[in-house]
């Protein structure tokens, strides 16, 4: 299944965003990926997931925490399909409020994921579903599961 379709040199997306569970090495639901208390309120931390592509074709995941909100975002800018940023310290954010792509600064609203600027304005970043146990471990949701964002537990 092709993801980008070339035109006259330039990239263009599917009407539709794919489904984060039909991009290569796609994590399956249960797969672990952090603790709580490894992420800050109001940080923007990547995560790049060997689940089958080895260390050069990672699955990449952007998560944001915001209070007792932990919302999952395939790390891939809904304009261009490149990683919003390749490393930690190239990710631009600015904490509780947005992520910008560091290649084209398309701007996306920390809530939702939604392009507020840029040329991919009104299109989203592709929402992963998580869990929260009540231990602190974050991990994929379920394949029935809406993804967005997820209440921490008390």
């Amino acid at each position: 299944m092709a993801l980008f379709a070339y035109t006259l040199g330039a990239m263009t997306m599917p009407a539709t965003p794919p489904h984060w569970s039909t991009l290569p090495h796609a994590p399956a639901p249960g797969t672990q990926l952090t603790m709580l208390n490894d992420l800050p309120d109001g940080q923007a931390t990547l995560l790049a997931l060997d689940t089958g592509g080895g260390p050069q074709q990672p699955f990449r995941l952007l998560l944001l925490r915001s209070g007792t909100q932990v919302t999952a975002f395939v790390n891939r800018c809904a304009h261009f399909g490149v990683p919003l940023a390749a490393r930690q310290d190239l990710l631009i954010f600015k904490p509780h409020t947005s992520i910008t792509c560091n290649v084209h600064y398309a701007r996306y609203r920390w809530a939702d994921g939604t392009c507020e600027s840029g040329e991919c304005e009104g299109e989203a970043l592709i929402a992963v579903p998580l869990d929260v146990g009540t231990d602190g471990s974050i991990s994929i949701g379920g394949a029935g599961q809406t993804p967005g964002s997820h209440q921490i537990p008390r």
